[in-house]
């Protein structure tokens, strides 16, 4: 269990990196939207060939498989509806509107847009003794644009350096653990529950994709995110072929 915490972990540590290249660095709005579709092109690949197709070999029937996509969008949906109730619906503007949010909100929010995939890392421990390192550099890559947008919105919405470092900290450490519990939990499960858990990853991953990253990605980048998503896939898809 130690291990899975120590390799969600990792994944998570590319939201620090990400958060220091936004802080000291100067990078245009423009190159933020198409760096987030890169990532969202990394996301897609990892739902399809390292969770959905993962899922459809281990289960016996297809049912585990729906209610699994099914279920995760529309847990991910209710809590992101939620958390923008309460301020958090802009934890990935760019520009700063993350200034008129809780700042508690924004906090939830990146944790849930961050607990499914983390879930998914110890999950892989478990069925195969050891990391899948396709998923595991997808996670890592996809983190990157992710802490780039949300910190460059969150300094220009007056956040300290600080605090904002801090809570990437904090986030981090919320993967390890989400890492550890996907490792622990499902020790017993079968194989339609350890199914049902993967597509519930993908389900949750794919609707924030679409309620909050792509839809910033869009409006920063314009019609070159098109091009930047699909190269991410393939960088991620070739990945997954090495492994």
């Amino acid at each position: 269990m130690l291990g899975a915490f120590g390799w969600g972990l990792l994944a998570a540590s590319s939201l620090v990196v990400g958060a220091l290249v936004a802080l000291f660095l100067r990078i245009r709005v423009r190159t933020i939207g198409l760096i987030m579709a890169f990532g969202a092109g990394v996301l897609i690949s990892a739902v399809a060939f390292d969770l959905v197709e993962v899922a459809a070999a281990t289960s016996t029937g297809n049912g585990a498989l729906i209610g699994g996509l099914f279920a995760g969008c529309l847990v991910f949906f209710g809590g992101d509806l939620l958390i923008g109730r309460f301020g958090g619906g802009d934890r990935k503007d760019v520009s700063g509107g993350q200034q008129s949010g809780s700042a508690l909100a924004i906090v939830l929010g990146t944790v849930l847009d961050g607990i499914p995939e983390s879930m998914v890392i110890g999950l892989t421990i478990f069925q195969g003794g050891e990391v899948g390192a396709a998923y595991l550099v997808a996670v890592f890559i996809s983190n990157l644009p992710e802490a780039i947008g949300s910190t460059t919105g969150l300094a220009t919405a007056g956040w300290r350096r600080g605090r904002i470092l801090w809570m990437w900290v904090a986030i981090a450490l919320v993967s390890g653990a989400a890492s550890a519990a996907g490792y622990g939990l499902f020790q017993n499960a079968s194989p339609g529950v350890l199914a049902f858990v993967l597509t519930f990853a993908a389900g949750a991953i794919l609707t924030m994709l679409a309620n909050t990253m792509m839809p910033e990605a869009f409006d920063e980048g314009g019609k070159l995110v098109g091009i930047a998503t699909t190269l991410g896939f393939a960088v991620a898809f070739a990945i997954h072929l090495l492994d």
